[in-house]
């Protein structure tokens, strides 16, 4: 029996009302009369709100079948009343998502179009279904429906006939691939066979080629790699342990260290190069603990931490361990996190930093001198000045050792006893001329930490200059960039208590927003939590599908409701859909 064309739906983008925010949003889509033409992005009349999610060569007709329309409507036992409901951009009779392969070619008119992949849900379907966990239900059930390439512009219509012309490599269906990625039961076998499908987008492929290599690392690890790349191997140690304070070391005008030993005697954890740790310190005997993170910038060891801490004007924890903290101190502190760090391989690297973020930076630095690393490393930092330089001899020394070192300095403000060649080579301020002037072929990585505006405006410079995103790596200290895609920016606002506050319940502490408050249970979850305190966010499903949410839990419990489709990495939190089950302490 031949699948049939039942309807063609679209809609422009607009905006919307959600929960006080506006979304610019195309979910709704409605049927059309008569026939329209398919362009190679679009059918006429249509469009996408979120090109970062949607539309693009590889997503540029969505289709949804009549059959799923049924199983919806026994399941929530209510009837829709038109076509588009799911936003597709086609309702057909027929291609279920059990039986269309990726690959698979169809004639829909005078129209051609190849099967790409399944539709990545996100919590505007949610919106136009009045359901929201409608995300995580589409995967759960099987039923996500599929987007289309198009091969041959053309007319299409309601009535016309669907007709399969070519099937694609392998014959793994959309819901095979669906929940290859999302389900949990990753299997080596299917995820090698996907693979080899030519018609797979490339972002597919890189995720399911982050859970093969999981799968064939053999350890049995919590998490979706596929979703959260690097997330690695998860924390030594639950919550905080105590270390002493071995020493404390002046690094430049602003910035001092922190050397942190075992108390216990037992050995660390070697962090890897790049990784932080959170300090949690009571900065009055009667007050509830405040935590930080702090980068560790020396060579991964299971002997040390080192912290390097810049005083800030208005820091109340920085002021109180620079003048609190002395030798013999104890000090809580978290296990070595964070997946800013240094990717294995040949590839040359160049470590660009400014000020104080040197530190995660310079620890990678030592972990190449240390491992006699032979591809080139470019050692790029700027400072104001001398003054304001730390670890400069330190960083020429390893720098020295290495095979394939560089070391460029630029100083924005030299002072008159500044030396243009021992202390800097440049004055300045770093940027991607300089690293034209240098000849670091675009084949490098870049690692970059420093002020936010500085590491902006040198990503923006990079991707420009045709560098992948792949290829550069960033550090943010401080909050976290926020992904709420498809909602309209508004002024950010500093992180505040939420309105209302109760002093009862759990304490939740936003660790990189030096924020805590107590948990209202008139919240659904932590990341509304975070929402009313204008703490930035990640986020998309909202249901526990994606796991853009999924966020580093450095101490405490969470208990999820609905439960998260596969759990989060081990040491972290899915804040879209879970609770505090008692004091909890967020990368956030």
């Amino acid at each position: 029996m031949l699948a049939r064309l039942l309807s063609v739906n679209v809609g422009l983008p607009k905006d919307i009302e959600w929960r006080g925010k506006t979304v610019h949003t195309a979910i709704w889509k409605d049927p059309v009369q008569g026939r329209r033409t398919v362009r190679r992005l679009n059918i006429d009349g249509d469009g996408q709100g979120d090109l970062a999610g949607h539309g693009g060569e590889h997503r540029s007709v969505m289709v949804y079948q009549i059959d799923s329309y049924l199983y919806w409507e026994r399941y929530f036992g209510r009837k829709f009343q038109t076509y588009g409901q799911f936003g597709e951009n086609l309702t057909v009779d027929g291609l279920p998502d059990n039986e269309v392969c990726v690959g698979d070619r169809y004639q829909i008119g005078s129209a051609l179009f190849e099967v790409t992949q399944p539709r990545v849900t996100c919590y505007r379907v949610g919106i136009r279904m009045d359901e929201p966990r409608m995300a995580s239900l589409l995967v759960a059930h099987h039923r996500p429906g599929f987007y289309l390439r198009v091969l041959q512009e053309g007319d299409i219509g309601a009535g016309d006939e669907i007709v399969k012309v070519a099937t694609g490599a392998e014959q793994m269906t959309i819901a095979e691939i669906d929940a290859l990625l999302y389900l949990p039961g990753h299997s080596r076998e299917r995820l090698r066979r996907a693979l080899t499908i030519p018609e797979l987008p490339g972002g597919w492929k890189d995720s399911l080629r982050a859970l093969l290599v999981q799968e064939e690392d053999g350890r049995a690890l919590k998490g979706n790699p596929g979703l959260v790349p690097d997330s690695g191997p998860g924390p030594a140690w639950p919550g905080f342990r105590k270390l002493r304070v071995s020493a404390v070391n002046q690094e430049s005008k602003t910035v001092f260290s922190l050397i942190l030993a075992s108390q216990d005697g037992k050995p660390l954890a070697a962090a890897r190069p790049g990784q932080f740790v959170v300090l949690k310190v009571r900065l009055q005997p009667d007050a509830p603990p405040s935590s930080r993170s702090y980068s560790l910038s020396d060579a991964p060891s299971a002997d040390h931490y080192r912290v390097s801490v810049k005083e800030e004007m208005h820091g109340a924890v920085s002021g109180y361990l620079k003048r609190n903290v002395r030798v013999g101190d104890v000090l809580d502190v978290s296990a070595p996190r964070g997946n800013f760090i240094l990717q294995p391989g040949d590839d040359p690297v160049v470590l660009l930093s400014a000020g104080v973020g040197a530190t995660p930076v310079l620890a990678m630095l030592h972990a190449l001198a240390s491992a006699g690393a032979t591809r080139p490393v470019w050692w790029l930092f700027g400072a104001r000045n001398r003054e304001d330089h730390p670890f400069a001899a330190e960083a020429r020394r390893l720098v020295h050792v290495l095979p394939g070192g560089k070391s460029y300095i630029k100083y924005s403000q030299p002072g008159r006893e500044d030396r243009l060649g021992p202390d800097f080579d440049e004055a300045g301020r770093l940027s991607v001329l300089d690293i034209t002037r240098l000849g670091i072929p675009d084949s490098a990585h870049f690692y970059l930490c420093g002020p936010l505006a500085f590491m902006e405006e040198l990503s923006s410079a990079l991707r420009a200059k045709g560098i992948l995103a792949s290829q550069i790596h960033s550090e943010v200290f401080g909050s976290l960039p926020p992904i709420t895609p498809g909602l309209k920016k508004e002024p950010s606002r500093m992180p505040h208590q939420p309105p209302a506050a109760t002093d009862q319940g759990p304490r939740v502490a936003f660790a990189r927003s030096g924020l805590a408050v107590f948990w209202d249970s008139r919240y659904q979850s932590l990341l509304e939590l975070a929402e009313a305190c204008d703490v930035p966010a990640k986020w998309s499903c909202r249901t526990g599908v994606c796991h853009t949410c999924e966020t580093g839990l450095i101490s405490g419990s969470v208990s999820y409701q609905p439960e998260p489709i596969e759990p989060a990495a081990d040491g972290n939190a899915l804040v879209c859909c879970c609770r505090p089950a008692e004091d909890v302490v967020l990368d956030m």
